[in-house]
């Protein structure tokens, strides 16, 4: 670590309630990225494909990375 970090007045585990409740990180590829900037950007994406009936979820386990 570099000595100009300072972590002093941090928080331990200041989000690990709301990861527990759900919070899901995915990493997008840059080419998607460029369409898709924000959280709400993808979000309003998502629930647009939901919304039409265009999502088919797989019937493999969705938490392993591709």
């Amino acid at each position: 670590m570099k000595k100009e970090y300072d972590f002093s007045k941090g928080v331990r585990g200041k989000y690990a309630e709301r990861f527990e409740k759900g919070t899901n990180l995915v990493l997008l590829e840059p080419e998607v990225a460029k369409y898709f900037p924000t959280a709400k950007a993808v979000n309003l994406a998502l629930k647009s494909l939901i919304a039409e009936g265009k999502v088919n979820l797989p019937h493999t386990d969705m938490h392993k990375p591709d």
